[in-house]
């Protein structure tokens, strides 16, 4: 279901969409690769992270930060990887990721696993909620694509969960418009490092 906005936010969040999208289109493989590289070192430094037993995390897709590189080392280090499968009101459901052979195409181009559905609350019991976006404001307010899922599944998690949104450099700080529905998170990382809010 679409959420209600004022034309001027809806505007100006579309306008810096627009804009972070079109700089991230045009970044090179290899520094894409780098990108990945350094966020999954920050992450898996991050105490939040290795003590973590359950964490929610999600296959990029398009121009995103890579996440191809930290699930795996996170499958591999043992934890228990939960991914999202969007469902048809644009919720979030969730489902334990058992390795790239279970994942499959889903629709706006995402691929989901083909387990068990674990149900939308599933993400509660994560000790750590990876999230994508296209910008965070200094106080943590995260700009994702527009359709709300993940404001959804961050309303669900409890409150001191670490919430981490990946993004690039000049993505972090941003004046983000905001809307009663938005939800913050509680960390940045990018490939300079990790800020909490």
């Amino acid at each position: 279901m679409p959420r209600e906005q004022t034309p001027s936010t809806g505007q100006d969040k579309t306008a810096l969409r627009d804009r972070i999208s079109a700089a991230r289109r045009g970044r090179p493989l290899p520094v894409r690769a780098e990108v990945a590289r350094a966020i999954t070192e920050h992450l898996l430094a991050a105490p939040e992270v290795r003590r973590a037993a359950t964490v929610a995390a999600y296959v990029a897709v398009g121009s995103e930060p890579g996440t191809a590189l930290l699930i795996e080392a996170l499958r591999a280090s043992g934890r228990h990887v939960l991914l999202p499968v969007l469902l048809p009101d644009g919720d979030l459901d969730w489902a334990a990721h058992a390795g790239d052979e279970h994942l499959r195409p889903a629709r706006l181009g995402l691929l989901e696993p083909e387990g068990e559905r674990l149900g939308p609350a599933a993400v509660a019991g994560a000790d750590v909620v990876l999230v994508p976006g296209l910008a965070v404001a200094p106080d943590g307010m995260r700009l994702g694509r527009g359709g709300g899922s993940y404001d959804r599944a961050l309303a669900r998690v409890p409150v001191g969960t670490f919430t981490c949104v990946l993004l690039h450099e000049d993505e972090v700080g941003l004046d983000v418009p905001r809307e009663p529905h938005d939800r913050p998170v509680t960390a940045a990382v990018c490939p300079a490092g990790l800020t909490r809010f």
